[in-house]
């Protein structure tokens, strides 16, 4: 990604925001709805993903995060991990490149002996004003990591996953409505949705469960690592709750997903928490 006003540097690191997000689930109290799971979480070192590898560790999983280079990050989610008990497995790498998406699920399956639950939250943006500014480049990154590796993932991960297990997109608002300053984005986010739909009826034979959180607005590291100043100040504030998202917020929708107990009926399904927004259909 080209040099912008962006307020810290892509891909962005927790420790260099100055309102640093609560991705910790400091309060969340488990009660082992995932216990002996093992789950594969892409994007897990921060943020969303962060907030989800520790939620399930507490519910009893081991976990293994795919993330590009965020070291510092990663190292602390597995630090939250380890606190609750549980096994954490750290997969550094670009999951643009076809064969690295291929790598963290063997090492996953290797390291906890299985995988159960997956969580395909990895994402890249980089807003630009208009279509004319996307560069084929930059389309076929923000495809590469957006789509491309949730289908590489999935399809490696579907030789190993039992019947019976659950797959976790994360999608977002943006493919629900579109952005104007996230053309590309909001396209992967739309195929995602279209993903999990089909998906969903493709592995109904096998039970295995496949739904989709769509977020609103979140705060993460990615937000000042993509956005300029006066983007990031306002980010969040058109909602009717008039602020974004925190991570903690969101995890324990993907708990919700992840758990037979809570969600055995469900797939094929979209949950978008959108700070009291309301969409049409």
């Amino acid at each position: 990604m080209e040099p912008s006003d962006n307020v810290i540097p892509y891909p962005g690191h927790t420790a260099d925001m100055a309102d640093p997000p609560r991705d910790e689930m400091r309060h969340y109290v488990g009660r082992d709805l995932l216990a002996g799971r093992r789950a594969l979480i892409t994007g897990g070192d921060s943020g969303i993903g962060r907030a989800v590898a520790v939620a399930f560790a507490k519910e009893g999983a081991d976990v293994a995060i795919a993330y590009l280079q965020e070291d510092e990050d990663a190292a602390h989610t597995a630090s939250l991990v380890s606190a609750a008990g549980r096994r954490c497995v750290l997969l550094p790498g670009d999951l643009a490149d076809a064969g690295h998406c291929a790598t963290v699920v063997s090492r996953t399956v290797g390291e906890l002996g299985g995988l159960d639950l997956l969580v395909n939250n990895a994402a890249y943006q980089a807003p630009r004003q208009s279509l004319s500014e996307i560069s084929d480049e930059q389309w076929r990154r923000t495809f590469a990591v957006n789509i491309d590796s949730f289908f590489r993932v999935t399809k490696a991960a579907l030789e190993h996953l039992p019947d019976g297990a659950a797959i976790i997109n994360t999608a977002s608002v943006n493919g629900l409505r579109g952005n104007k300053t996230l053309i590309d984005y909001s396209a992967t986010k739309g195929a995602i949705l279209a993903f999990t739909y089909a998906l969903a009826q493709s592995l109904a034979d096998r039970r295995i469960r496949v739904n989709c959180v769509a977020p609103g607005p979140v705060w993460t590291p990615l937000i000042p690592a993509t956005m300029p100043q006066d983007k990031v100040e306002s980010f969040g504030g058109h909602t009717p709750l008039g602020r974004p998202a925190q991570p903690d917020e969101i995890a324990p929708s993907y708990v919700f997903f992840a758990a037979d107990l809570l969600s055995s009926y469900y797939s094929g399904e979209v949950l978008s928490p959108l700070g009291g927004e309301t969409l049409p259909g």
